[in-house]
């Protein structure tokens, strides 16, 4: 039975050198349990003999095990994002797995393409970054596949970021050293993570600690930072907390201008750039690379169906 085939064998081959139809092969290879084990030893001897070796690609088409992740950043050009794609990866490579890494640009119908193409390739899974109004209903053909990462959801695992609790870490460091004009600015409330609940957790310390609000949002960019700071700012402003280190640049580098030194700015991201340009700042760690590791960890307990839908939360901490 053995052969020494000059050119790679096909699994059609394998199929007549066992007597086998194709599809049995295919069963075989995918280690589907219908397979009488009289037969699959037959279809093994065969593999074996030849020196038979099936292509990723042709395990995936078939059904098999493909051993790829589908991950579906928001925007590519994401500090935070890349963050937490690093640290999923880190678990994913380690699990012998690959990734194929797409841009869903805020668009549910963009979400829906991409997630349409990873089903069409037999991904494994996917971990996709939730956005404001992200229908988590797109996931629907991935049943417990799927991790969502920054939004809550109910129908798929989710990992989220603790948004009152960064901003609160902020104000709670800037009031502990006696300051009461402290000044925000954030993001268009209709982004309910980023947005309302980061202006909400702004507005709850203020109360508490009897702080006079004064605050703008706008959009999520240096520009729009920089145009805002002119209207929270006074000459009894002592600090000026911001909804992440996008912002804060923008703020910190219209205080500069200002020669307004004595102002301190607080952002959300712990970028190592915001504190080397601009010495008078510092940032909350939302925790975006232990994000990233927990979702792959979830999604893999997954796979390996051991694990139900499961909603965590990333806790942030303060710069050490």
């Amino acid at each position: 039975m053995t052969q020494k085939p000059s050119q790679k064998l096909t699994i059609l081959d394998i199929a007549k050198l066992a007597g086998v139809g194709k599809s049995t092969v295919s069963r075989v290879l995918t280690q589907d349990p219908r397979v009488k084990p009289a037969t699959r030893e037959k279809v093994t001897q065969v593999i074996r003999e030849s020196g038979y070796v099936p292509s990723k690609s042709a395990q995936s088409m078939r059904g098999g095990n493909s051993r790829v992740i589908g991950i579906l950043v928001s925007r590519l050009d994401s500090p935070s994002e890349n963050k937490a794609v690093r640290g999923i990866l880190e678990v994913i490579y380690a699990a012998d797995y690959d990734a194929v890494i797409m841009e869903s640009q805020f668009c549910n119908d963009k979400t829906r393409e991409h997630i349409a193409v990873l089903e069409k390739r037999n991904v494994d899974g996917v971990i996709v970054f939730g956005f404001s109004g992200f229908d988590c209903a797109i996931l629907d053909s991935f049943a417990q596949r799927a991790v969502v990462i920054a939004v809550d959801t109910d129908s798929v695992s989710s990992v989220s970021y603790d948004n009152k609790g960064m901003i609160t870490l902020a104000m709670d460091q800037l009031t502990s050293k006696g300051m009461k004009h402290v000044s925000y600015i954030g993001v268009d409330p209709a982004d309910r993570t980023t947005g309302q609940l980061r202006l909400d957790a702004y507005l709850d310390v203020c109360a508490q600690q009897h702080i006079e609000p004064c605050y703008r949002t706008g959009e999520l960019s240096y520009d729009s930072a920089y145009t805002l700071t002119d209207a929270v700012l006074s000459a009894q402003t002592q600090a000026i907390v911001c909804a992440s280190d996008t912002l804060a640049m923008g703020v910190a580098k219209r205080l500069q201008e200002l020669n307004r030194t004595d102002v301190l700015v607080s952002g959300v991201g712990a970028t190592d750039l915001l504190r080397f340009m601009f010495p008078n700042t510092f940032s909350v760690d939302p925790g975006y690379f232990d994000a990233g590791q927990c979702a792959a960890d979830l999604l893999l307990q997954h796979l390996r169906q051991d694990a139900k839908i499961t909603h965590l939360v990333q806790r942030s901490c303060l710069p050490v």
